[in-house]
């Protein structure tokens, strides 16, 4: 088992797009060309994982948070980490994650991240708590707002609780 961690290119987008169409998740190659372009700009960094040459994942870090609390703290965001679900316990995600770590420690000693409230994300919540991520005091977020005793939401992947770990 060969796995490659390496930096999202212009070949990828459509490829992604059509991997993640085949386990039925709808992810638009024009999602890719973003990222790629903010990638060029210095935003973000893409990291693209194949195993055995063939694409099995990518994880971000944004070096701006779109989340409030880490923004006004300078924490960039490990963000929109997926594996596709046929490469799963193979230790693809685990070593995106090393590898984003990496990039962050390079620049500063937090790293942020946000994961869904609902059972959909129990795996990711498993793993970022074994990771050595703790919630960041400030509740659950949706749509630029944290939300507060009484108040009602459709929960859904936009309601978030957001992590941090020191790096070391």
């Amino acid at each position: 088992m060969n796995i490659h961690i390496r930096l999202l290119d212009e070949n990828d987008p459509i490829v992604i797009s059509q991997a993640f169409q085949e386990q039925g998740w709808a992810k638009p190659a024009e999602q890719y060309i973003q990222y790629l372009t903010e990638q060029q700009n210095g935003e973000r960094v893409t990291l693209v994982a194949e195993l055995n040459g063939v694409f099995a994942g990518y994880v971000n870090v944004l070096w701006k948070s779109y989340y409030p609390s880490f923004r006004e703290k300078g924490i960039p965001e490990i963000n929109d980490f997926n594996v596709l679900i046929k490469y799963q316990r193979q230790g693809i995600g685990t070593l995106l994650m090393d590898r984003a770590e990496d990039v962050i420690l390079e620049r500063t000693d937090t790293a942020g991240i946000g994961v869904g409230v609902f059972s959909d994300y129990g795996k990711a919540q498993i793993l970022y708590a074994r990771r050595g991520y703790i919630p960041d005091g400030q509740g659950i977020h949706k749509h630029d707002r944290y939300l507060k005793w009484g108040d009602e939401t459709i929960i859904d992947d936009d309601v978030v609780l957001y992590l941090t770990k020191k790096l070391s």
